[in-house]
């Protein structure tokens, strides 16, 4: 399946809709900062690598007209953009490093015309876009030496090319597996509200003709208990740093459940995702999303009250002692989290 799922494309953001999948495959243009905003809060662009890159062309888009002549205003302009791009969801780590890394990048290079520093960021931004490609697939090949002939292999959520630029994490370890002839297959949870397990990991899959069956959320628990289970992998949004791990909300059920019944708990995620600052997931903003989600988006009928209170958090935090080990671009990282995972961003 070869997709980008965002590009630079005639001076405007390439995206897939994803909110449209599985039923239709569609681009749309995004050519100002405002619908860019729109595009990620309405999840149409989704993935915290995605999010990255994302973030990174929207500073671009937000700054290129900028019509200062110092860089102490043209600065103060890159502040608004990025202040505003970091509101549209506070959970996913690679859109603050998108973010950052555009604005280190005009830091570094203040004593040069505004007008360059603009095309340095737009090149940084596309070199994001390359690297992810590069990363996704040594965490695939990392991730592959994991996986045994004949795994079946639990996943929720979508972490593979939707999320990532055209290849993915936890289900770019699947890809890599199944290119070595592993045999495996693939259980997918549905990942309620959003269905993103049902509408973009399946569509994925079947896409790359990977053997997936997809189940409810809470259905994960019978297949554990049945042995039907071998492996889980899932994706991340942020990681903290001693390895405690935010990602797609019914994640750490996963965990709990893997650890019951002795089962590997794998994280797949680019060191990008990982958040030095933050000492423990105690500290990772949760996002919190639309009540409607949960009572009415994807169903002809309300499926509660209007009246009925709804709590609805986009994320929860799996701790580093429920993972078995984290696969990353620079290798796989195992416990003491504290410990390895300094010793590998080093």
């Amino acid at each position: 399946m070869k997709i980008k799922t965002i590009d630079w494309c005639n001076n405007k953001i390439k995206l897939i809709d994803q909110t449209k999948l599985p039923a239709k495959l569609e681009y749309i243009q995004i050519k100002d900062l405002t619908s860019l905003w729109q595009a990620i809060k309405s999840m149409k662009v989704r993935g915290a690598p995605a999010l990255g890159a994302a973030a990174a062309l929207g500073v671009y888009l937000g700054v290129r007209d900028s019509k200062a002549k110092s860089f102490v205003g043209f600065l103060k302009e890159l502040d608004r953009v990025s202040r505003y791009l970091g509101s549209s969801r506070p959970t996913a780590r690679n859109l603050f490093w998108g973010l950052e890394r555009m604005c280190n990048v005009a830091l570094k290079n203040k004593n040069k015309p505004v007008s360059v520093i603009k095309n340095m960021i737009l090149k940084e931004a596309k070199r994001i876009i390359e690297e992810d490609r590069s990363s996704c697939r040594k965490i695939g090949q990392f991730g592959a030496k994991l996986i045994k002939k004949n795994d079946k292999i639990l996943t929720i959520c979508n972490a593979g090319a939707l999320a990532t630029i055209d290849y993915g994490t936890a289900l770019g370890v699947i890809y890599r597996a199944k290119q070595q002839k592993k045999n495996i297959k693939v259980f997918s949870c549905e990942t309620r509200p959003m269905l993103q397990g049902a509408r973009l990991t399946t569509w994925e899959l079947k896409k790359h003709n990977v053997d997936v069956t997809l189940i409810c959320d809470n259905m994960a628990a019978t297949l554990m208990a049945k042995g039907e289970i071998d492996k889980i992998i899932a994706g991340a949004d942020r990681i903290a740093a001693n390895g405690d791990t935010a990602n797609k909300v019914g994640t750490y059920n996963l965990a709990v459940l893997a650890k019951f019944h002795k089962i590997p708990f794998y994280i797949a995620a680019p060191l990008s995702t990982f958040d030095f600052k933050i000492k423990s997931g105690k500290n990772i903003p949760i996002e919190q999303r639309p009540a409607e989600e949960v009572k009415s988006l994807f169903f002809k009928k309300p499926i509660a009250g209007m009246n009925i209170k709804v709590f609805n958090p986009a994320f929860d935090v799996t701790p580093n002692n429920l993972i078995s080990a984290i696969i990353t671009d620079r290798g796989i990282i195992k416990k003491p989290y504290n410990k390895n995972i300094k010793r590998i961003a080093k």
